[in-house]
């Protein structure tokens, strides 16, 4: 079944209720939100694009974004929505890897993906063929697609090599937005989503689950993230469900406490895409109130693993709540996780190996990469890369990813959890724990800390509280860490810094 289907629904169902804003002004009734997606179809059916056929979306986030999202699935293509804060270089690379034909342009990313030389059609917005695409004659019917035909193809970021290319099906869509409803939030027609991280990634992802239940969808007129436009939005429209990575909400948080706001409209913050410190979530739970549910997915499944539950982030009186909000929750409804060893058998509660996944969220592989293929999906489960372990109530704790862990005279150590020990210190505000060549050991552990915390106060803090051999044994000052347009720390940045750099050690 074609996702788009739930669009169509939707208008025929309440053609009047109020769809598309760009900030507080309406754009698009649900009646002209299915309109404008029929006359995109029409005008990529009439250039020739077929079902299947890969189509581009080089936008940041805006109306336009859903309406040719919608327009792309109508006419039975498949979307290929790319990061904007990607150069144009990277843009055409994937374009071309997808073999997509045709590409949706914010006008201010065309001059960039125009001077890649892309062999893709540009169509810019607000330009001639955008132009005659919203005023095309409406596409007659929408395209028949199978459950497991292909539906978005996403491009994971690529720090590890080139962007390999996740098939994500129309199946999969509606499990995770099913999943929404069951294991994170319930979402109604009297909510907004607002659009304050990436619509190409895991704000997108939430999309059609709000469309097929008539929610508002709110664009931001910055495009992107900026606290006060957030909760200035948020009182406006109330009831606003959202997505934010950790470095958002904690932004939130501190923009909050600053400037006296309070979150009034803010229903629920789904946060994902990198540690969540519990230093951190405690404190936006103090400020905000119970508002937050976290998720635990990946591009491979998208949204989809695990999920800890707005009681879980917000309950102080389990014996066990710190160990909780720690964890990345329980398994979501549509799929089964396990913890593997080297060979993938599953390993008792408590023990740490690799998190592993199947089920019907899961996809079904990269775009035209059997070798990676071979390596990630193993007897029907899709091996994460993240490592961590489950304990006897089913609650995942995820400590790193496989490459990031660190291993030192033979020992595991996982960064994480010496950045949780550092961050308790009130002079340290952001930490990235890395591993660092050394001859005698293997690697050593090295604190990329942003703050003004002494490094003795530091040593001391974490020989008080984990074993000495974890302990880092350099630490390097820097004024931000670097991050990526989600606001994961780009660990692979920061081994390159500090292969460079050769502080005395503490």
């Amino acid at each position: 079944m074609n996702i788009g289907l739930w669009l169509e629904r939707t208008a025929a169902r309440t053609p009047e209720r109020e769809a598309v804003f760009l900030g507080t002004d309406c754009v698009a009734h649900y009646r002209d939100f299915d309109a404008r997606a029929r006359r995109i179809g029409g005008w990529l059916e009439a250039q020739g694009i077929q079902p299947g056929d890969r189509v581009g979306l080089f936008l940041k986030n805006s109306p336009d974004y859903l309406f040719v999202l919608y327009g792309i699935w109508y006419a039975g293509a498949a979307a290929v929505p790319i990061n904007n804060k990607l150069h144009g270089r990277e843009a055409a690379y994937i374009l071309e890897n997808a073999g997509a034909s045709l590409c949706f342009v914010s006008e201010d990313l065309a001059e960039s993906l125009s001077a890649a030389d892309v062999a893709a059609r540009l169509v810019t917005i607000g330009d001639d063929d955008h132009t005659a695409a919203c005023a095309h004659a409406p596409i007659t019917a929408i395209a028949q697609r199978a459950p497991d035909d292909l539906c978005w193809l996403f491009y994971t970021s690529g720090t590890t090599g080139r962007p390999k290319g996740v098939m994500i099906t129309h199946r999969m869509l509606m499990v995770v937005s099913l999943c929404y409803q069951t294991d994170c939030d319930v979402a109604g027609a009297e909510d907004a989503i607002l659009y304050a991280a990436p619509m190409s990634h895991g704000a997108g992802l939430y999309n059609m689950l709000h469309t097929l239940v008539g929610a508002r969808h709110v664009c931001p007129p910055s495009g992107g993230f900026d606290e006060a436009e957030i909760f200035t939005l948020a009182r406006h429209f109330g009831s606003v469900q959202m997505f934010a990575a950790p470095t958002m909400v904690t932004r939130m948080t501190q923009t909050a406490k600053a400037t006296g706001e309070t979150g009034e409209g803010l229903r629920t913050v789904i946060y994902a895409g990198g540690p969540m410190y519990n230093a951190d979530i405690i404190e936006a739970v103090n400020h905000f109130g119970p508002i937050f549910v976290q998720i635990y997915g990946q591009g491979e499944c998208p949204m989809g693993i695990t999920a800890l539950s707005r009681h879980d982030v917000t309950d102080r009186s389990h014996p066990d709540w710190r160990a909780r909000l720690q964890s990345v929750g329980i398994a979501q409804s549509a799929v089964e996780v396990r913890i593997g060893g080297p060979d993938g058998a599953p390993l008792p509660a408590g023990a740490h190996g690799e998190i592993m996944v199947r089920g019907d969220s899961v996809m079904p592989g990269y775009w035209q990469n059997s070798e990676a293929n071979a390596k990630t999906l193993i007897d029907g489960w899709l091996m994460t890369g993240d490592m961590g372990f489950m304990d006897k109530d089913g609650y995942v704790t995820l400590q790193d990813r496989s490459k990031d862990m660190i291993i030192s005279g033979g020992s595991n150590i996982y960064p994480r959890e010496v950045e949780e020990v550092l961050l308790t210190h009130p002079d340290v505000s952001e930490v990235s724990v890395v591993g660092r060549a050394h001859p005698e050991w293997g690697e050593e552990v090295v604190a990329c800390v942003v703050g003004t915390a002494q490094q003795a106060d530091l040593d001391r803090l974490c020989r008080d509280n984990i074993a000495r051999f974890k302990r880092p044994k350099t630490y390097v000052y820097l004024d931000a860490l670097p991050k990526n347009n989600y606001g994961k720390v780009l660990k692979t940045d920061l081994r390159a810094l500090v292969a460079q750099d050769t502080p005395d050690n503490p």
